[in-house]
């Protein structure tokens, strides 16, 4: 889809790669784990909590403008399906910046909206 997926943790590379051998859900997944030892990044994403990192998931564009933000605590898992909801909404969203893509919106064809006062306190009615 012409993104690169990184996950980044505090993590060493030998638990990640220990995560990568035991755990059936990352099997056969092709991507880049990075190691952050010392929270650098973590503190600049601002999810460092004294010594561990929250979940926290990013979309940034290509020219580096951050997109979507979401950042869960350790015990709430995150859903692939709504973050790739996000991905193609932002990718949408990139060619018709006029639109807007509603929480129930999926792929490009689906209805969309076109932000402005005139639709304060109704978006049920226009998304329905």
């Amino acid at each position: 889809m012409g993104c690169e997926v990184v996950t980044v943790s505090a993590d060493t590379q030998f638990v990640h790669l220990a995560w990568q051998r035991e755990e059936k859900d990352l099997e056969g997944v092709k991507f880049h784990m990075a190691s952050d030892r010392n929270g650098d990044l973590a503190k600049q994403f601002g999810v460092w909590n004294g010594g561990f990192c929250l979940r926290g998931t990013y979309l940034i564009s290509p020219n580096g403008m951050l997109m979507n933000s979401e950042v869960n605590f350790l015990n709430l898992g995150r859903n692939i399906d709504e973050t790739m909801r996000k991905f193609k909404a932002n990718i949408y969203l990139g060619k018709k910046p006029d639109e807007g893509c509603p929480s129930k919106w999926k792929e490009d064809g689906d209805s969309t909206l076109t932000p402005g006062p005139e639709m304060v306190g109704r978006v049920h009615d226009a998304h329905n």
